[in-house]
């Protein structure tokens, strides 16, 4: 804790910016303060998982712990200190005046509603203000502008393909290793019940809750979903690489191979073969080149265990898409949070919050979401954000769903995969068609229709599943421009080949599901 009255410099720490290694740390100063603190705008501006507000909480602490324990003179302020401030601009005005402060110094944060206040933040008379890089994203942010052509971002294919030569990532004499670019070919296997009783118990930890949980009662902050006495997620930078470690030794071997699969009979290993690193990466307790460093470290050392199809599945989520997600949310914000080009405006079901639908891939998604504040990349875009493109749901409550609910949800990277990857309402800048789906997809990819109450293979009985119907319903509705997309065009010649009845039928049972979204 600060032990002066009074200090030349104060820096702010966020609760996604818990890096180590930041060059700010390489040397120990007695007249600079850094600040970590909770604060109530940061809980307010959505309703967030209690698992989410409790794991940025408790990483916060042992950040600043960490930092006082190394030298660094350190002020963690608990909601209980901050609740009397409006927001973090009435704080840091405090704080500057209560530790006569000449400078004021920030890294810049990831979310464009922050950048914009603490840019116009004005401390007090004669403080000097810098502004420096978090040092943690392998494209530098003056690049963005550049590389991510404001409307026009372009596909996330090629730019990956030039990162990858870039940093030398996975190239061979110039050539991509193993001779593809790209294996996601191989990576849509769908999980066999002998698949699935060798997924590995998922690694979790354990941190007591007790003391933040009353904190959130005495200063009446909402939150959703469920969580027991501790908290399983990684909180610190140890803990994080304990878990790529557990992700290289036992998941990275099958990763590529069922990453888009999904089951409802692994109540035990929930989160399949995927890392869960997003937490670790998106706090910045991991750096994406120390995470793909060890993935390939791994697989050159176990090329028996591991093929190439596994790691490069691994590689691209981290080294092209997250670093393409953040490029296209930098390079169109503010207008981006508030695109709707599909014109999608029906209320999201109340099930949302509770999972209490008959519709058994919505159920096991949803009902994963509240008890873990994790779901995996497929069971966002193709369960949930699938059935929300179908029925038209408001992009703006489909967006605060997915940033309240998961416990990796910053703005930056939940923005883009949702309003534009699922819900396509930005008219294509990220998706070269919408990411819509019949149940045949949930079948394809899934156990989950075996134990629905809704019969996949009906399109236009009671007993229909929904997502059958509403996904005819949504391309009819959407003909006009999506008949002239080269990947969607060939759907319309199947369905005009059908009978009147029979698309009449299929229509009525959409219209039907539309009005009684709240009762599947």
């Amino acid at each position: 804790m600060a032990n002066k009255k009074s200090y030349n410099t104060l820096r702010l720490i966020l609760g996604d910016q818990l890096n180590a290694s930041h060059s700010w740390f390489k040397q120990k100063n007695s007249d600079c303060l850094y600040v970590v603190a909770e604060l109530l705008q940061e809980t307010h501006y959505a309703t967030h998982h209690v698992q989410k507000v409790c794991g940025f909480f408790l990483a916060m602490e042992y950040f600043a712990t960490a930092l006082e324990q190394s030298g660094h003179q350190v002020l963690h302020l608990t909601l209980d200190e901050t609740s009397t401030f409006k927001d973090l601009t009435a704080l840091i005005k405090h704080l500057c005046k209560e530790y006569a402060i000449e400078n004021f110094e920030y890294q810049r944060p990831d979310e464009y509603r922050l950048l914009e206040q603490l840019r116009t933040l004005k401390p007090g008379k004669h403080i000097q203000i810098e502004e420096q890089d978090t040092e943690h994203f392998l494209v530098p942010f003056n690049e963005l502008a550049v590389r991510f052509p404001k409307g026009k971002p372009g596909r996330m294919e090629t730019f990956y393909r030039k990162m990858r030569r870039d940093h030398n990532i996975l190239i061979n004499n110039g050539e991509p290793e193993g001779g593809l670019w790209n294996y996601d070919q191989e990576n849509r296997c769908k999980l066999k019940p002998e698949d699935v009783a060798s997924i590995p118990t998922p690694l979790t930890f354990a941190h007591s809750t007790m003391a933040i949980l009353k904190r959130l009662k005495r200063h009446k902050v909402r939150t959703i979903g469920s969580i027991g006495r501790e908290l399983i997620w990684p909180v610190n930078r140890q803990e994080s690489l304990k878990l790529l470690n557990h992700f290289c030794k036992h998941c990275l071997p099958y990763f590529g191979k069922f990453q888009d699969a999904m089951t409802d009979s692994s109540e035990h290993q929930w989160s399949l073969y995927h890392s869960r690193l997003s937490f670790s990466l998106n706090t910045k307790m991991l750096h994406p080149k120390q995470v793909i460093d060890k993935a390939i470290a791994t697989w050159q050392k176990n090329q028996k265990q591991i093929t190439i199809a596994q790691l490069e599945g691994f590689i691209r989520q981290v080294l092209g898409w997250r670093e393409y997600i953040r490029g296209v949310y930098w390079s169109n914000m503010p207008e981006y949070e508030s695109m709707n080009a599909l014109k999608a405006k029906r209320p999201l079901p109340d099930w949302f919050w509770t999972g209490n639908t008959s519709m058994n891939c919505m159920k096991q998604a949803i009902t994963q979401s509240l008890e873990y504040a994790y779901a995996h990349h497929i069971q966002r875009l193709m369960i949930t954000g699938n059935f929300c493109l179908l029925a038209g749901i408001d992009p703006d409550q489909v967006d605060q769903w997915y940033l309240g609910i998961y416990m990796d949800a910053i703005q930056w990277v939940e923005l883009p995969n949702t309003r534009g990857m699922s819900q396509y309402a930005d008219g294509g800048m990220i998706a070269s068609k919408p990411y819509a789906a019949s149940g045949n997809y949930v079948k394809k990819m899934s156990d989950y229709c075996r134990r629905c109450a809704y019969s996949v293979n009906e399109k236009d009985t009671d007993n229909a599943c929904p997502l059958n119907s509403l996904y005819w319903l949504f391309m009819e509705k959407n003909r006009q421009s999506l008949q002239q997309n080269p990947r969607t065009a060939l759907v319309y010649k199947g369905w005009d080949k059908r009978s009147d009845s029979d698309r009449s039928a299929i229509m009525k049972r959409g219209k039907w599901c539309l009005q009684h979204l709240d009762k599947l």
